[in-house]
């Protein structure tokens, strides 16, 4: 049964989040069944292309079908005309933002899971089938660790460096030269771990590598717009990390739904910072794989 915070207790523009999840067997109400759930995916975003890319890892076209949306929201709340039907019938008198991504149920018709982190697992070990070991036991609380690392590490402080760096103010220019240091060794801690291997936990892809290249691909083809010259010369003399970059890039599990301008797309239709000396670096030719050629 899917868990949901009422519309009511949420802002006028906010989504709310479905939790349902998907057990082992028809006793838990949501069961991985062939052909009955239907994920809703806008790649260009961060969250929804991590779902792409396990989706793909773990060939899942035929067993659940992916529907693609594009970049940007067709309504002026931040909602996609298309996903509003499910909302409206998951959450009783729902008014908020239909947004991406979405777990659906066909069978019902209503919203199984919103949550991007219960999605990813989910689907891996729900609908793993004859695909990879995306979540091995062994290895979940060092994935989730991880997972947490390239949120904070990366995205979140890349940035937040970006947003203060171009501000003349002593403060921000601190604030901005602490998130730098929380970020390079971000970096630096994932480019060592990265030399000698192909896989950030080894041989074979886990959801550890969907959220590390995930972060990656915001790094160089969103964040640097914002970043000077200096630091995005530091972030990519990270040679091991960024040729696991560009080597991943070439795999169609990963490029398939890379869709370069369309991220850029979706950040210029929020994105109000301004453009910094870093937005001339280009580290992984991420145009060459993927839709984005």
């Amino acid at each position: 049964m899917s868990v949901v915070v009422p519309a009511s207790l949420l802002p006028a523009s906010a989504a709310p989040a479905f939790r349902g999840r998907i057990g082992r067997d028809a006793a838990s109400g949501h069961y991985a069944v062939p052909h009955r759930y239907r994920l809703h995916v806008a790649p260009a975003d961060p969250d929804c292309l991590s779902i792409a890319v396990t989706h793909g890892l773990l060939g899942l076209d035929a067993a659940l079908p992916l529907r693609l949306l594009p970049e940007v929201p067709d309504a002026p709340d931040g909602s996609y005309t298309a996903l509003r039907p499910l909302y409206e019938a998951s959450a009783h008198l729902y008014t908020g933002a239909a947004a991406a991504p979405v777990l659906g149920d066909v069978w019902t018709g209503r919203i199984v899971s919103t949550h991007v982190p219960d999605i990813l697992r989910d689907l891996a070990l729900r609908f793993r089938g004859d695909g990879p070991d995306l979540l091995p036991e062994e290895h979940r609380e060092e994935i989730d660790t991880l997972a947490a690392l390239c949120a904070d590490g990366v995205h979140r402080a890349a940035q937040r460096a970006g947003e203060l760096g171009l501000d003349p103010a002593a403060d921000a220019r601190r604030e901005a030269a602490e998130a730098l240091g929380t970020l390079f060794a971000a970096l630096g801690g994932l480019d060592a771990r990265l030399a000698g291997r192909p896989y950030v936990l080894g041989d074979a892809p886990t959801l550890a590598d969907v959220h590390v290249w995930g972060a990656l691909v915001q790094l160089d083809t969103v964040h640097r717009w914002h970043l000077d010259a200096a630091a995005l010369e530091r972030v990519a003399s990270h040679r091991a990390l960024w040729a696991y970059a560009q080597r991943l890039a070439a795999q169609t599990a990963f490029a398939r739904h890379l869709d370069v301008e369309a991220v850029l797309r979706r950040h210029r239709a929020h994105c109000r910072g301004r453009e910094a000396a870093g937005a001339a670096i280009r580290i992984v030719d991420w145009g060459a794989a993927g839709t984005g050629r």
